[in-house]
């Protein structure tokens, strides 16, 4: 029986130290994990940092992560998100000669608006589910976007 390669999110409270995310990093490729996404905030008020990773693997792989990264010194906690809440962002870039309209009432669909705009182009931004996410860039393909920027994901257990 094998077990499962499923999207994995886990978060890692560190002190806000000089190579922390180097070490990190590098565990994760010296094992041969595949990190998806990756972002990294301070903690308000304090000197610790959130470490938010996406990766894909079945949960004996996690449980080995997990291990593995409690084993760094300057790691305080490790816990992989069950019932939580995850958000990501995009901005996305469109000539002005495109129906901004159209653009606009799509961005406000999934948690989003235009929120820049110069002579010759339009930003959007949308922030949702990376699901969701994923769902908008698909559609507005349709609009001709010059740029796309996506963020990490951020998530917080409930």
């Amino acid at each position: 029986m094998t077990e499962s390669n499923e999207r994995r999110v886990v978060s890692v409270i560190v002190i806000n130290e000089a190579s922390v995310l180097s070490r990190i990093t590098n565990l994760f490729s010296g094992r041969g994990y595949n990190i998806t996404s990756l972002t990294v905030a301070p903690i308000p008020d304090t000197k610790y940092s959130r470490l938010t990773i996406v990766t894909a693997g079945s949960v004996r792989v996690i449980e080995q992560i997990t291990k593995q990264l409690h084993k760094l010194v300057p790691v305080l906690r490790v816990y992989e998100h069950c019932d939580m809440v995850e958000k990501e962002m995009a901005l996305v870039k469109f000539p002005v000669t495109e129906n901004l309209t159209d653009i606009d009432t799509l961005c406000r669909a999934y948690n989003g608006k235009i929120v820049n705009s110069s002579e010759n182009v339009v930003i959007a931004m949308v922030a949702d589910e990376p699901q969701r996410v994923d769902n908008f860039l698909t559609v507005i393909k349709r609009y001709n976007p010059k740029e796309i920027v996506r963020s990490g994901a951020v998530a917080l257990e409930r």
